[in-house]
């Protein structure tokens, strides 16, 4: 027999009965009925009942047993009595009565209780990441996360993809976040960087003669975090094709990450890729507040500006007469009741603004009634000619925000989306995909007005060189990004692949020819050589898994995630170096002021 186990905690069934067997696990754990202890074993696979009664030879040593001991055990598979079967568990027809066990490692009192579901501080969690994840909902999850990178690899290789491994070490790349930055020790005074992604890397690969190209990156931004990013690093698909057009990046990821979704959604219903809308950037911000849409909630905000020029609204009236301000209105379609429209202004005064606006319509027995503050200032000519554009009727509401949109779209996206879960109008059993098209390539600073990329610096802009010569903040990219469910799960672009415009495309942001040929001098002289047409996209893996696992916060489905202070408590980084190490590598730490 094997010197740990012959089955794991999940293998033992009826047809086991009477066989001596040998199992090795954690005491998950223990219950004393009558002086019959009985123990839950668990290991990674499952949970096997075992037994001991005083007439066993070991019950002194099985007596001792504490929560989360490691042990192993010898004993013989027998038959529960039929009112004792457990059909929770697939070995719950059958329990093991012990004949001999052995201490494999005991544990001291717990920081945290492994049985159950208790709730803990996420400090207690992350210092003590190896108890936490010995919990089952942590075990489904990061088994899930192996399950669907597997799954990824196996589909990206029947696409004719072949996998290859980019450098870790890199140089530095303005690409919209912090680097990590590494002394070097054979340079004193220089850097490398850790890779935010593989971006120039994978078209140099193209630029090869390579077709196709993924790999399952590992990318290091030093960001603020949030509940759907990691502050410290983390996994995407990246990927690469040359001689495509936007279409053909669609049409290659697409069924990779709705297949994935199919295979491990746990039967929720998935988009089908030929169904998934292409929304520009614009449109989406109009209709949804976000370039990160939920679509599985149905409500589309609309301009409802020209209603309220000249009217007996003063405020809205006011401000359409100054430049760039809008009014918009969120439809609530069975929001229409006063409760409900306090209640939604309350919830647009706690994120910042005065209020919401709003206007709900209920029956009167001989009609229909327009009630609410707007709809006595403006009038029933003006509320009938919204409900009309709006599509709304008796039971309905709408709520409306005004002024500039950059002011008030956040709001606007956070109140459709209350709006839709709070109306059960947002199907809760959907993965709802949308594309996001026609990114802007330029964006101004509010303060100085200086104008820099909004998105990808190595995109093509659409129209080519003829587009960069006008107002750069009307020149479009062939920028995409992949929405689901109001997350970014997939973000990409076609490839700026010629020198001169990639030179004037730099110049429009502030860079002048001399510093885009020191940043980013390799890709700058390999696309002098025969560089073909490319593009390509990158899938967040943490953010799927997060989505498939049904979690809120990416920390659950990372094995050993940093807090919200990008520090790791159980390892204690990061650290402060050695003398040495400082003198080593020529570097002195300046004391805080």
């Amino acid at each position: 027999m094997h010197a740990y186990r012959s089955h794991s905690c999940a293998d033992l069934r009826k047809e086991h009965v009477g066989e001596t067997v040998r199992l090795a696990g954690w005491v998950h754990r223990i219950r004393d009925h009558g002086g019959v202890l009985f123990v839950d074993l668990r290991d990674h696979f499952g949970i096997t009942q075992v037994l001991c009664d005083p007439d066993s030879p070991v019950f002194a040593e099985v007596d001792k047993l504490r929560s989360e001991w490691c042990v192993k055990i010898d004993g013989v598979v027998k038959a529960r009595d039929e009112s004792l079967v457990n059909p929770k568990l697939p070995t719950g027809e059958i329990e093991v009565y012990i004949r001999d066990v052995e201490i494999l490692g005991a544990s001291e009192e717990l920081p945290l209780i492994v049985f159950g579901d208790q709730e803990y501080p996420e400090e207690t969690r992350l210092r003590y990441r190896y108890l936490d994840l010995r919990r089952e909902v942590m075990q489904k999850n990061m088994t899930l996360r192996s399950d669907v990178v597997r799954s990824i690899r196996q589909r990206m290789w029947d696409q004719n993809f072949r996998e290859y491994q980019t450098p870790i070490i890199t140089a530095s790349s303005p690409e919209g976040a912090r680097d990590f930055l590494v002394p070097s020790r054979l340079h004193p005074g220089k850097f490398y960087a850790l890779p935010q992604a593989p971006q120039q890397f994978k078209q140099l690969i193209m630029v090869s003669g390579f077709d196709k190209y993924f790999q399952i990156a590992p990318c290091f931004r030093d960001e603020d975090p949030r509940a759907d990013r990691s502050p410290t690093d983390f996994y995407q698909l990246d990927m690469e094709m040359s001689f495509v057009e936007q279409q053909d990046v669609f049409d290659t990821i697409a069924p990779v990450v709705a297949g994935v979704f199919e295979e491990f959604g746990g039967g929720r219903n998935v988009d089908a890729p030929q169904d998934w809308p292409q929304i520009s950037y614009a449109d989406a911000a109009l209709w949804y507040g976000t370039d990160k849409p939920d679509l599985r909630n149905p409500i589309k905000m609309e301009r409802v500006s020209e209603h309220f020029k000249g009217s007996g609204f003063a405020i809205f009236a006011k401000l359409l007469e100054q430049d760039g301000t809008e009014i918009r209105a969120i439809p609530a379609p069975g929001g229409g009741s006063r409760k409900f429209c306090d209640r939604m202004n309350a919830f647009a005064q706690k994120e910042g603004l005065p209020g919401m606006g709003y206007i709900f319509w209920r029956d009167q027995g001989d009609g229909m009634e327009a009630a609410g503050p707007l709809a006595k200032n403006i009038g029933p000519e003006r509320t009938e000619a919204i409900r009309e554009q709006l599509g709304l009727g008796v039971g309905d509401a709408a709520f409306f925000l005004g002024g500039k949109p950059k002011d008030f779209e956040r709001v606007a996206g956070k109140a459709r989306t209350v709006i839709g879960d709070e109306l059960g109008l947002t199907d809760q059993n959907r993965f709802a995909f949308a594309w996001i098209v026609d990114f802007p390539m330029y964006e101004a600073d509010e303060e100085t007005g200086e104008i820099d990329f909004s998105h990808n610096p190595f995109s093509m802009p659409q129209g080519g060189m003829d587009a960069l010569q006008g107002d750069p903040l009307s020149v479009k990219g062939y920028q995409y990004d992949l929405a689901c469910n109001g997350y970014e799960l997939v973000s990409g672009a076609i490839r700026n692949h010629k020198p001169e415009i990639m030179f004037r495309a730099f110049e429009l942001a502030g860079y002048g020819e001399d510093e885009v040929r020191k940043r980013f001098g390799g890709m700058v002289n390999a696309f002098r050589f025969g560089a073909p047409p490319h593009g390509g996209c990158a899938a967040g893996i943490d953010r799927i898994v997060m989505l498939l696992a049904d979690e809120d916060n990416i920390r659950e489905v990372i094995m050993f995630p940093m807090n919200q202070r990008a520090e790791d408590l159980m390892m204690g980084a990061p650290s402060e170096p050695s003398a040495d190490q400082l003198m080593e590598l020529r570097l002195r730490v300046m004391p805080e002021e």
